[in-house]
């Protein structure tokens, strides 16, 4: 990168490997997880976990799906009710999950990060919030410096609900936008003013939160490279603390609400990238550091810092900063992430009512990590994360000879090479600025599942770009 973390965008380039791919927000990747990883084993793991002298902090994060209308776009976990009794039986069951898991964790542990996700947190009333807040506080060991984040929803957002947010402890707040054009927010029902979005950024800042994220999206109808520069003028001038900047995936054989959404007014691929050209020359040269994929941040971020001292991790949340911390997820459809395992709890609210009033983990899938997984993981984070891999480290680490053990995807590197996107040395493979815009294809090589997916055709990805 260079200092002053301006990108030229090649869109032939961009053109040529737009293809689809997994996003290794884990590896392997989460459609591996199966059935016969069972609660039982997911607990054995917990218990194993929180055994030693030498613990590794604790990130948690909390699943809250409820929404007041569906976003035609969406691809979360969600459910729409006005109902405001099945929320408060969420939550009593959430209770209930939070009891189980605070129980296994080593109280020597610290919680350094915490989020909470959806759906639409903010949803719940200010008191909900804070009484879920302080019975989780009370059951698990916070670092004073711990990361506390909420996505945000600005059209359900009240008066009420940012001061006691921040009352509560959470020092972070992350709110969706999508796209500022009228017309863009009719089509994907979800219209939010320009002054809900201000009223955000500037109570935000008024509170003293720490970091105020913004989230965007490109490939949605009627954007165009001309509309989406006014939304990159606003965005600019709230200078929010982060930006992610997602590529639409639609899937709707997944999420069949998507079809709601005009297909003929889709951007095609050269309008899509064109926009992602634009976006990421246009915040590059605003001042915002290219984090990688989707992710961009102030030069005084501890994103950035992260990124600049090659200690980025990615887990299910996206780009973190805490590379070494097991994820303990709670709620509907939330994954954990630990050293050794992955497990995702059950999808429906009547199986996750059963299991817990069964006393048992409500995770219905996972996987267990063998030493090849664990291996390819640690190369395959390094690539989406630190833009490189260190021949040597890795050896050391795996007892392997690289080159040797690697030659499959040493091989499938060769054209990213030629087209100036990798470097494959002696001893490293360095990912260049260029590279970095398509970084899941340089993963990709590394896969041991994907030829696989690819042959069975059994699993879809969104496209890479």
């Amino acid at each position: 990168m260079s200092n002053n973390n301006k990108f030229d965008v090649d869109l032939q380039l961009l053109k040529k490997y737009n293809r689809p791919g997994p996003r290794y927000t884990s590896y392997p990747t989460a459609p591996h997880f199966h059935d016969a990883f069972t609660s039982e084993d997911f607990y054995q793991a917990i218990v194993s976990a929180n055994q030693g002298d030498h613990l590794s902090d604790v990130s948690l994060y909390f699943h809250l799906p409820f929404c007041r209308t569906m976003c035609y776009f969406c691809a979360c976990n969600v459910i729409i009710t006005n109902n405001a009794g099945r929320i408060q039986r969420y939550l009593d069951y959430l209770k209930k999950e939070i009891d189980l898991m605070s129980k296994l964790i080593n109280p020597s542990r610290k919680v350094v990060q915490m989020h909470w996700g959806g759906g639409t947190p903010n949803y719940l009333t200010p008191d909900q919030i804070a009484d879920i807040s302080g019975y989780i506080k009370a059951r698990f060991n916070f670092s004073d410096t711990a990361e506390i984040s909420m996505e945000i929803d600005p059209r359900t957002i009240t008066p009420e609900h940012l001061p006691a947010i921040h009352e509560t402890g959470f020092n972070r707040v992350s709110f969706g936008v999508q796209d500022f054009n009228p017309e863009v927010q009719e089509v994907i029902n979800r219209v939010q003013t320009d002054e809900q979005n201000t009223y955000i950024i500037r109570e935000s800042r008024r509170l003293g939160f720490d970091s105020v994220n913004m989230d965007l999206m490109y490939g949605l109808p009627y954007q165009t490279v001309a509309s989406y520069e006014k939304t990159l003028d606003r965005v600019i001038e709230l200078s929010p603390d982060r930006l992610a900047v997602f590529n639409y995936a639609h899937v709707p054989w997944l999420k069949k609400h998507q079809q709601l959404l005009p297909q003929e007014a889709m951007p095609d691929t050269s309008e899509r990238l064109s926009i992602l050209k634009q976006l990421i020359e246009r915040l590059t040269d605003a001042g915002y550091v290219y984090i990688g994929m989707d992710h961009f941040a102030k030069p005084d971020d501890d994103l950035t810092r992260a990124l600049e001292q090659k200690s980025l991790n990615r887990n299910f949340m996206g780009y973190s900063t805490y590379a070494d911390a097991e994820v303990y997820a709670m709620g509907v459809t939330s994954i954990s992430q630990l050293h050794n395992v992955y497990a995702q709890n059950v999808k429906v609210n009547k199986a996750y009512e059963q299991r817990l009033d069964e006393g048992v983990m409500p995770a219905l899938i996972g996987l267990e990590l063998n030493d090849d997984d664990k291996l390819r993981r640690y190369v395959i984070t390094e690539i989406m994360c630190n833009s490189r891999v260190l021949k040597a480290d890795v050896q050391q680490r795996f007892k392997i000879d690289f080159d040797t053990y690697f030659q499959d995807a040493l091989s499938q590197l060769e054209p990213l090479n030629e087209d100036g996107l990798v470097s494959v040395l002696p001893d490293r493979i360095q990912v260049h600025d260029a590279g970095r815009l398509v970084v899941r294809n340089i993963a990709m090589a590394f896969d041991a599942y994907l030829q696989a997916d690819q042959q069975s055709k059994a699993l879809r990805y969104s496209r890479t770009v």
